[in-house]
């Protein structure tokens, strides 16, 4: 029998096991503490736990069943590391700092590949391992905390997967970053290519993050060419979900669209995108394209200036993304596990 991993277990679950082992509740909650508040990389970190008990941990438990297997750092200070799962399969998440705020932003991974195949997206070109589990997703964040010594303020369902395709470990992965590492679920969002269904059911959830919706196209026909999920959820009934999902939350979506040169990046497109628009609170982030290869580009500057200045004349909030971590493949769509 392998070690108990002790990031799998609830509070509850916790002070079950630690009461089996002979010790009273207050020792559970020492050790998920140590392990969900001060960052403890192993047992001996616990000071206050008794050195035999420690010994005994050691022998039964683990605190992660997963670790970090490489780190890249930008020249913008952006982090990336490769996560190394307990089954040798790997995936990719990222920190990102920003010079002129205080928040900390980590970009979490919710599966090891992806199955929706969007063109413009290097996680996909792997194909599809697995789901990740709640406690390998929020696991990211504190291998990310226990390196940098630094708290994660902000989190988003960013990295690799398809978060909708893993809701149900995704909701897991919620409950534990909101209650065991108490980051607001305001603070935290999750980006989707448009799986109809999954938008109505987080809809209900208990708790419900900000919701990104990966569009990138004004149309049916541009769309289609570039994110298979087009074919079985279009754009048409993406926009029901939308609006429904707004009347539901009263929140704001945000719409990413990824400028590509001569493909989406028209005067038309705009007006396109801003017809499909109207009636949806939302903002809307624009991310000029990361290469992952010679198959697109990026727009120029003005085109990009002039495509956000559109935007803004029909009355809706437009930000373009701050590029980060381009330099190590950690910034968007360019998230593949290379050394996989």
């Amino acid at each position: 029998m392998g070690k108990i991993t002790l990031t799998k277990l609830s509070q509850d679950e916790l002070i079950e096991y630690i009461e089996s082992l002979g010790e009273k509740k207050f020792r559970a909650n020492q050790i998920f503490s140590w392990i969900w508040a001060k960052n403890a990389s192993s047992f001996d970190d616990m000071t206050d736990v008794k050195k035999e008990f420690r010994a005994l941990l050691q022998e039964k438990c683990q605190i992660f069943d997963c670790k970090i297997k490489t780190r890249q750092i930008s020249a913008d200070s952006t982090v990336k590391y490769l996560i190394e799962f307990s089954d040798g399969l790997c995936a990719e998440t990222v920190l990102m700092r920003f010079d002129n705020r205080a928040n900390l932003s980590m970009c979490v991974s919710s599966q090891i590949g992806c199955k929706m195949g969007c063109i413009f997206c290097a996680t996909g070109k792997n194909g599809f391992k697995r789901n990740l589990l709640p406690h390998e997703i929020a696991s990211q964040i504190l291998l990310a905390q226990i390196d940098t010594g630094l708290k994660i303020t902000n989190v988003v369902f960013m990295g690799q997967g398809e978060p909708l395709d893993n809701l149900e470990n995704v909701k897991g992965a919620l409950e534990l970053i909101n209650k065991n590492l108490q980051i607001s679920i305001r603070r935290m969002t999750l980006s989707t290519s448009g799986i109809v269904p999954k938008i109505n059911e987080l809809s209900e959830n208990n708790l419900i993050p900000t919701l990104a919706i990966s569009l990138h196209a004004p149309n049916h026909q541009i769309r289609e060419k570039i994110m298979p999920v087009e074919k079985k959820y279009n754009i048409n009934e993406l926009k029901k979900a939308l609006l429904n999902y707004s009347s539901k939350t009263k929140d704001r979506v945000t719409i990413e669209y990824i400028l590509i040169k001569n493909l989406n990046d028209s005067k038309e497109c705009a007006k396109e995108l801003i017809e499909y628009l109207k009636d949806l609170k939302c903002n809307i982030n624009l991310i000029p394209y990361n290469s992952i290869d010679s198959q697109f580009q990026k727009p120029d500057k003005k085109t990009i200036m002039k495509f956000k200045y559109l935007l803004e004349e029909s009355g809706k909030k437009v930000t373009v993304r701050l590029e980060r971590g381009a330099d190590i493949d950690a910034a968007c769509g360019q998230l593949a596990g290379k050394i996989q």
